[in-house]
This record gives C-alpha cells, structure tokens and sequence, in this order.
C-alpha cells in the first residue's frame, strides 16, 4: 500500500489555482458594481461606493446610453458626459484629420 504525506501550506510547491473569471471580467470591462431600485416616479440612487469610485459629484451631467436589439432595450449604462465627449473626439478624430488631408476637386 503506498502512502502519501499531506501537504501543508507551507510544503505545497504546486501553483496556486487562479479566481476563475469572465474574459471581460478578467480585461478589467464590465461588472456588477451595484443594484439600484427604480421608485414610483422612475428615480433611482446610485451606490454611494459607486458614486465615490467614479468621482460622480451632484450636478454632474450622465449620458444613458442604451442597449438594443429591434424595437427592445435589454439594458443601459451611464456615462459622465464629459467621458463621453473624450471617447467621441477620440474616435473621430483620425476621421476627421484624414478628411482634411483629401485633395478637393
């Protein structure tokens, strides 16, 4: 009969097994930050945890940005209208330079 020591944390050379995570999760994207409740007049608070990690001050401006298929939206997010406009210029700018070097006719 062949007998095996157990390992201790101390004596345990093998490696240690990774959280096993979405990719996107892993890619530091998406997660669920937070569950909010809509009342009856369709207000909703934001975490006060997620409201200090994203530096989201009162009279800041939110885009809601939505996410559809046909005529449904399965789901939408907030953005700071400031990131917004940063996203948008970066976006369009390596279009729009190009156009300004086309020759007219």
């Amino acid at each position: 009969m062949l007998m095996t020591r157990s390992r201790t944390a101390a004596t345990d050379t093998r490696p240690k097994r990774r959280e096993r995570r979405p990719p996107s999760a892993a890619a530091g994207c998406c997660r669920v930050a937070g569950l909010v409740t809509v009342d009856e007049r369709g207000q909703m608070v934001l975490p006060k945890s997620v409201r200090e990690r994203a530096a989201i001050r009162a009279g800041d401006q939110l885009a809601l940005v939505s996410w559809e298929q046909g005529d449904d939206i399965h789901g939408v997010f907030l953005i700071k209208a400031d990131h917004l406009t940063d996203l948008i210029s970066a976006m369009l700018e390596p279009a729009l330079g190009r156009l300004g070097k086309e020759p007219r006719r």
